[in-house]
């Protein structure tokens, strides 16, 4: 079983930041790469950023240097500081996991999602 408890969402302005955390409680010891992924009303869930094991990161284009994903050393929470805000990263933020069981079988985990609003 994979739980991912997330907080930090809310409403800022324009230009302002916040700090996105999410922690793992598992007792599954595949658990490969987390991720930040965002949805609206009108699109689909894309991914935001991502964080390998060996602390890689990837990001989309529309937050490359603007976000930061990171995780701690114990590896079951990550962070995604959030600057420079726009009103278009308004959505609701899902942390993500992802186990490799081998073998071709991979899942996916998800947390609740956390609002965030961007507005003035």
């Amino acid at each position: 079983q994979v739980q991912l408890v997330e907080s930090g969402g809310g409403l800022v302005q324009p230009g302002g930041s916040l700090r996105l955390s999410c922690t793992m409680i598992s007792n599954i010891f595949t658990i490969s790469t987390l991720a930040w992924t965002r949805q609206t009303p009108e699109s689909q869930r894309a991914l935001v950023a991502s964080i390998s094991p060996d602390s890689k990161a990837t990001y989309a284009e529309s937050v490359t240097g603007r976000f930061i994903i990171s995780r701690d050393n114990e590896k079951t929470t990550i962070h995604l500081e959030m600057k420079n805000l726009k009103p278009e990263d308004t959505a609701v933020y899902y942390c993500k996991a992802t186990a490799d069981f081998g073998s071709g079988i991979v899942v996916d985990y998800w947390g609740q999602g956390t609002q965030v609003t961007v507005s003035s």
